[in-house]
């Protein structure tokens, strides 16, 4: 599968930004999704999960209750909606996609990342 994020750019703290990530091909609802983000000069984290009926999610710490993930089957569409931004969000995203059944415990497809930036 391969994915194609978007929607990222520049927002002041407190606003709010809807990512997206497309994923090519049709088998998108056989895999679980996931939304990564890396700040400048840290490591890559893990931001929210959804799985692969949309039934499902998972959020770090750091964006619970701001942040929320959901998938669309029919456009074959990952999206984050983000809300409340503030500095530290500002990161490139990621989004990824894992096979339902997979036996790698990570994600093994990723899209080009888009760059939000979330000015004070």
């Amino acid at each position: 599968v391969q994915l194609q994020a978007s929607g990222g750019g520049l927002v002041q703290a407190g606003g709010s930004l809807r990512l997206s990530c497309v994923a090519s091909g049709r088998t998108f609802n056989t895999y679980h999704m996931a939304w990564f983000r890396q700040a400048p000069g840290k490591e890559r984290e893990l931001a929210a999960t959804v799985n692969w009926s949309g039934a499902s999610t998972s959020y770090a710490d750091s964006v619970k209750g701001r942040f929320t993930i959901s998938r669309d089957n029919t456009k074959n569409t990952v999206y984050l909606q983000m809300n409340s931004l503030k500095p530290d969000d500002t990161a490139v995203y990621y989004c990824a996609a894992r096979a339902i059944g997979s036996t790698s415990p990570g994600y093994s497809y990723w899209g080009q990342g888009t760059l939000v930036t979330v000015s004070s």
